[in-house]
């Protein structure tokens, strides 16, 4: 950018770049729509007010201006795209930024996984900031592919100066008991004056307060808006999450007012392919937002100049001299559908199309990344003499939460509901394999199984017979990770995802379209789940309530320990 250049240009003794003539601009400093032009210089915004004057000029006739959308919170490796595929899909949609997390593919693949991420990312009309990771492996709970230590954190945020700073610190139970090589992950963001994202559902009282104490400034796992009030009011920036199994904004949406309104964000969290191709991103949190009467200057605040204040993001968020250029032009402020997409004064998208090619980077560094032991034999499960209760695992549908119920061995049977659960290390590190019992997929028959399963992403499968749990299993292991959908020794449908056993190479129509396919196979085996994928992937962390099943065996995420499948009534 050339100062002088932009300067001329706002005071009008020079052309603009680009002039977006007659625009209703959304003014997210004061809450007003006004009436003005944009001049845009050197991928800034010179001026707003009257002008006239442009190489190439828009007249928006009356259309929205908006800053470009950002997601406050996302992990890019869920949607199962590379950041050039995810960033074709949404941008078209008006998000400009995301903040991302990146902990999944570092779970897998240490920070080699970190480095192609970033390298991927390079060259795309999308900013995509990089919290470090603070949780690899997430807990002593499970094993993961990887460990990062405060060391490496230190190194990489001097590396590494765009990112905001320390993703969703999720051991709150490592917090509050002074852990600390978790303390230490969390001083190397202190000592670095950058922000440390928050992930406590449910935590509450002293607790709370002394998980916050530690510079923990954000959340997005609050479930009601008692929950996110009592955080709120102790200072923490609310992100409302509404991805594909956690939908929580409707709950939460009751506690915004004008005076809060500045302490709340959107954030997407985890989002499937099918839905950022049918339903969009931020886009779409907006419109849900606005549809149960949230007004819609205050959803574009909470979506734009929010989330760039938060996270230090300078010059981004706002419609204003100064500030890049990353405008989105939408005919209305109820559907947000964005008509033109302009990226540092470049126009990228338009009426739903990117305008250009994207790079494809080099991928070899986090390819073949599963290794299964021997699973023969290892799923079945016979009831220990003297026992007469079984722990089981309750899904809670579009929540992550999940329950604790004791069920007897006689009601064990798919006509109740109760299907086996089994996580598989598939790092090459130990071979264990262990087995639970899940209620509330409502497997008839089959399996489903996935190398998706947060944070430490070892194979998780979901099935009634153990023959098609080592089918699903063999089916994954081929393509180097992946989901599939098996019944009665036949494979129904397979989403190969060969980069970390986490990213598909192909784009979004063609990952949701296969992701479509699964989901109809599982519905074949009764499986009434909406993300009956995205789920089963949850029941593998153990930091959320209440219990939880890791390649070491059950966890009762309460407690924050190992507890027995079959126990004594």
């Amino acid at each position: 950018m050339c100062i002088e250049s932009v300067i001329d240009v706002a005071r009008g003794k020079a052309p603009a770049d680009i002039l977006l003539k007659d625009a209703l601009v959304v003014n997210v400093f004061t809450g007003e729509i006004l009436k003005q032009s944009v001049a845009v210089k050197d991928g800034v915004v010179a001026g707003v007010g009257y002008y006239d004057r442009g190489e190439e000029t828009f007249d928006l006739a009356g259309r929205y201006l908006i800053p470009g959308l950002i997601d406050a919170h996302i992990h890019i490796e869920s949607s199962m795209l590379t950041p050039a595929a995810f960033a074709a899909e949404v941008v078209p949609h008006g998000v400009t930024t995301v903040v991302a997390d990146p902990h999944e593919i570092v779970n897998v693949a240490g920070l080699a996984g970190l480095d192609y991420m970033i390298k991927a990312s390079s060259g795309l009309p999308l900013d995509i900031f990089y919290m470090m990771p603070s949780c690899v492996p997430a807990t002593n709970l499970e094993t993961a592919g990887a460990s990062v230590s405060k060391v490496e954190i230190d190194s990489f945020f001097k590396k590494h100066p765009r990112s905001p700073g320390l993703a969703e610190m999720m051991n709150y139970p490592g917090v509050c008991l002074k852990d600390q090589a978790v303390l230490g992950k969390i001083r190397a963001a202190r000592e670095s004056r950058l922000v440390i994202d928050g992930h406590a559902p449910q935590l509450s009282g002293r607790d709370l307060n002394a998980y916050i104490s530690t510079g923990i400034t954000s959340e997005h796992e609050s479930v009601s808006a008692a929950e996110a009030l009592e955080k709120l009011r102790l200072g923490m920036k609310i992100i409302m999450r509404e991805g594909s199994a956690a939908r929580n904004l409707i709950s939460i949406l009751p506690i915004v007012t004008e005076k809060n309104c500045p302490n709340i964000l959107f954030g997407c969290d985890d989002r499937s392919p099918a839905d950022l191709v049918n339903e969009g991103e931020i886009d779409f949190v907006l419109r849900k937002a606005v549809s149960y009467g949230l007004d819609p200057v205050m959803a574009v605040q909470m979506a734009t100049i929010n989330p760039a204040r938060h996270y230090n993001l300078p010059g981004l968020g706002a419609v204003a001299p100064g500030y890049r250029a990353d405008l989105v032009v939408l005919p209305n402020l109820a559907d947000f559908q964005a008509e033109m997409v302009f990226k540092e004064g470049v126009l990228v998208a338009r009426d739903n199309k990117l305008l250009a090619g994207l790079p494809a980077p080099e991928d070899k560094s986090v390819r073949n990344t599963v290794c299964l032991p021997e699973l023969r034999g290892r799923f079945e499960l016979d009831v220990p003499a003297g026992k007469n209760l079984a722990r089981v695992i309750e899904v809670l549908p579009d929540q992550i939460l999940t329950r604790c119920v004791f069920v007897r061995p006689a009601e064990l049977t798919a006509a109740h509901d109760i299907a086996r659960v089994a996580v598989v290390e598939r790092h090459g590190k130990n071979g264990n394999v262990a087995v639970g019992l899940v209620r509330g997929f409502r497997l008839e028959n089959g399996a489903i199984a996935s190398t998706v399963a947060h944070d430490s992403h070892n194979l998780i499968i979901v099935g009634q017979s153990a023959g098609d749990m080592e089918l699903a299993a063999r089916t994954i292991a081929a393509t180097g990770g992946g989901l599939a959908a098996v019944s009665g020794g036949k494979v129904l449908a397979a989403l190969p995802l060969p980069l970390a056993g986490l990213i598909s190479d192909q784009d979004a129509r063609n990952v949701a379209a296969q992701h479509a396919e699964l989901h109809k196979a599982a519905k074949k085996l009764g499986c009434t789940l909406p993300s009956p994928f995205m789920t089963m992937s949850f029941l593998a962390l153990p930091v959320i309530p209440e219990l939880r099943i890791t390649d070491m065996g059950l966890v009762d995420a309460n407690h924050f320990q190992l507890v027995d499948l079959w126990v004594r009534e």
